[in-house]
């Protein structure tokens, strides 16, 4: 009996799953922020989404936008470890953002520092990384909520990692890997009572200087054994 060869289908063509929803609807709703689309547009482009059957179809909704032309390519992802390494991390904070009835943010172009807490207590806090210089590849975020809310957002391609939990409230991290090998991890360790902690990447937002670090790392390995 002759056997028949069955050709995969073309990436478009897959049947598209919540995963993929989420990262196109990630993608509309920076791009709403960033004053790419009118509120009618992106409503009905969610819209859109919500409705498509195939991964064809969702890119679709973004191929006007930067995020959908960064030149990626499916990456054979590395698994980050759960928990940095032991020792690795001082039990000090470089730095504390704290929002008692307030606001308090850490965006831009800044340097990461190992640990960083934040505390949001009948206020908001807002941790951006999608910018900041990762002077460490490990980095870990202490983030409490007491009737708060804390937002966390990372470069796409590092590896995100979450550990905590919501007493009445939300402690959400959207775990992720990165392609690099070297590229940052953070860690976000928290509660949220009462309150809302969350951690997600930013979609079409890079960390550039993986690589240079990298070739930094070496180049200083070099010189130690002259």
């Amino acid at each position: 009996m002759d056997l028949q060869k069955q050709t995969a289908a073309p990436a478009t063509e897959l049947r598209a799953s919540d995963a993929d929803r989420d990262r196109i609807a990630d993608i509309l709703r920076d791009a709403l922020a960033e004053g790419r689309l009118s509120a009618e547009e992106h409503a009905e482009r969610v819209e859109g989404v919500l409705n498509a059957k195939t991964v064809g179809e969702l890119e679709v909704f973004i191929q006007d936008l930067p995020a959908a032309h960064q030149g990626r390519t499916a990456p054979a992802y590395t698994s980050a470890p759960n928990r940095p390494a032991a020792g690795a991390i001082p039990p000090e904070a470089d730095e504390n953002v704290v929002a008692v009835f307030s606001s308090a943010m850490r965006k831009g172009r800044w340097r990461a520092g190992r640990r960083l807490h934040a505390y949001a207590v009948f206020g908001s806090v807002e941790i951006d990384l999608s910018e900041a210089i990762f002077e460490y590849q490990q980095v870990v975020i202490k983030a409490v909520s007491v009737f708060g809310d804390v937002q966390i957002r990372v470069p796409e391609n590092v590896s995100l990692r979450g550990t905590g939990g919501g007493v009445l409230g939300n402690f959400e991290v959207a775990p992720l890997d990165s392609s690099e090998s070297d590229a940052p991890v953070v860690y976000v360790d928290g509660w949220a009572i009462l309150g809302n902690v969350e951690a997600r990447p930013k979609r079409g937002k890079l960390v550039a200087d993986i690589l240079d670090r990298v070739q930094r790392k070496v180049d200083r390995g070099l010189r130690k054994h002259l």
